[in-house]
């Protein structure tokens, strides 16, 4: 599985959060987990495979937020009893 986080400038409320969460629903329809934090200025979701960072930038740009950086990493889930 991939962690994808994506830096965005422009949240400022829960409405913005999910504006971003629907923009990456949309662009990549296999993503789980999806989350957005105006605080921490970031979103995040979790995949099978790879994605295509160009195109879920102009996803999140297309919004009217700003996508600074995008940053694909190996996840792994965590259970109840997993160390």
């Amino acid at each position: 599985m991939i962690l994808t986080t994506l830096k965005i400038e422009g949240m400022l409320c829960g409405m913005c959060e999910a504006h971003v969460c629907d923009a990456i629903r949309k662009a990549v329809p296999a993503a789980k987990k999806v989350t957005a934090s105006r605080a921490k200025k970031e979103a995040t979701f979790v995949t099978d495979g790879a994605v295509d960072a160009d195109a879920l930038k102009a996803a999140v740009d297309a919004t009217g937020y700003t996508c600074l950086s995008v940053l694909s990493q190996p996840y792994e889930k965590k259970g109840w009893f997993r160390r």
